[in-house]
């Protein structure tokens, strides 16, 4: 730590992923330089101003070496569901092991991208997971701010697209329960926003990253169906039905649709905050302007990541 470093350089995990990109062209077009940590070195695309490095965390002292030089640490990297070897907790080790990295390095701030009400306690293995993760943050005394969206949207997001998909193709859209449970979706250029400001800050902070409207899942569901057109029927079945039949449709679609924890830790309300709004892009007004190509074709989790 205190090691002196160009004002000027960021890194960024996954800078060519979702959030990642949002991030790394917020602070390109801020004149700041940017160099990834990446699973996928190999995808960097021709042309790019990003610096490219591998993120392999079974070598600290190889991210520490990726890491010199740089202001602040931008993290996006954890993973949706397990796979493989990689489940929620071996993702919280491997932010300890990133974060302890970056110390070393001489980093001096570190923004996290979390999740809405983290908690150890929590039974959801993703939910425990982010809050390990954060408590490993904070064990560095590095300076640092946490993030923390619910559901993101905007660009070439998953979850609204893929249910907009669904509602074009199929004859019904199953709901479970009654649908009342909300949702606090924030755009994903305002989550890239929120982080670049909290990265130019020196204090140590921790924000939901929610945006101006919180419907509910029904609602959105109602809303994507009618900015598309769609003529499924919307019908509400029993909330233990809802997993077995997203996976069936991931199995048709080789992809993982929705998993359990996901639709349970929805209908807790983990996906919702009554705080204040900290993004502006108002939900309705993105899905009316983007009716014409949303769920046109669909979005593979696994393909992007995996194959």
């Amino acid at each position: 730590m205190g090691q002196q470093h160009p004002a000027d350089l960021d890194v960024v995990t996954g800078a060519f992923g979702y959030s990642g990109a949002a991030i790394t062209a917020e602070l390109l077009a801020a004149g700041r330089r940017v160099r990834t940590l990446t699973d996928h070195p190999g995808r960097a695309p021709t042309g790019t101003p990003v610096e490219v490095r591998a993120l392999d965390f079974d070598d600290p002292a190889g991210l520490a070496d990726s890491l010199r030089g740089a202001r602040t640490l931008y993290n996006t990297y954890w993973v949706r569901f397990p796979r493989g070897r990689v489940n929620h907790d071996v993702a919280a080790s491997n932010c300890r092991t990133l974060f302890h990295a970056a110390r070393a390095a001489g980093v001096s701030r570190i923004v996290h991208v979390s999740i809405t009400h983290p908690a150890i306690s929590s039974p959801y293995p993703y939910f425990r997971g982010k809050a390990l993760a954060e408590r490993a943050l904070a064990e560095t005394r590095v300076s640092y701010a946490v993030i923390r969206p619910a559901i993101l949207f905007g660009g070439d997001g998953v979850l609204l697209n893929n249910i907009a998909w669904l509602l074009r193709r199929l004859p019904l859209f199953a709901v479970g329960g009654t649908g009342g449970y909300r949702v606090r979706p924030i755009h994903v250029e305002d989550l890239a926003r929120l982080c670049v400001a909290a990265g130019a800050s020196d204090v140590t902070s921790t924000t939901d990253a929610v945006g101006p409207e919180r419907p509910s899942f029904l609602e959105l569901v109602r809303a994507i169906a009618g900015a598309v057109h769609s003529k499924a029927r919307i019908v509400r079945v029993p909330r233990t039905l809802i997993p077995p039949l997203a996976a069936v449709l991931g199995l048709a679609l080789r992809d993982v649709l929705l998993t359990a924890e996901e639709y349970r830790a929805m209908t807790a309300g983990l996906a919702d905050t009554d705080g204040p709004a900290t993004g502006a892009v108002r939900l309705s007004d993105w899905i009316a302007t983007n009716a014409d190509t949303l769920g046109i074709h669909y979005a593979n989790e696994i393909n992007r990541h995996f194959r």
